[in-house]
């Protein structure tokens, strides 16, 4: 199997992607559960508690700061443009 490679970092892994797990899917730390299950979900009108019943190997803390993870991104990139 491939490195991972872990966002943000090697020190505050919140995602990793690997090609050889889950197609190369983005997902939870240390779980199979693709992030983007969160951001479709919340989408189609799911709470963040809902979504959490659904996924158990996601704990709040993780989402929280996947969401605050995008959050920071989409901004930066914003205020780039």
């Amino acid at each position: 199997m491939n490195k991972d490679m872990l966002l943000p970092d090697e020190k505050n892994p919140l995602i990793w992607i690997n090609p050889g797990r889950m197609s190369g899917a983005p997902c939870f730390y240390k779980t199979r559960v693709p992030v983007d299950a969160l951001f479709g979900n919340l989408e189609d009108g799911l709470t963040l508690d809902e979504f959490l019943d659904c996924f158990e190997g996601v704990t709040r803390e993780q989402a929280v700061a996947v969401l605050g993870f995008a959050k920071t991104k989409m901004l930066k990139a914003a205020a780039k443009n």
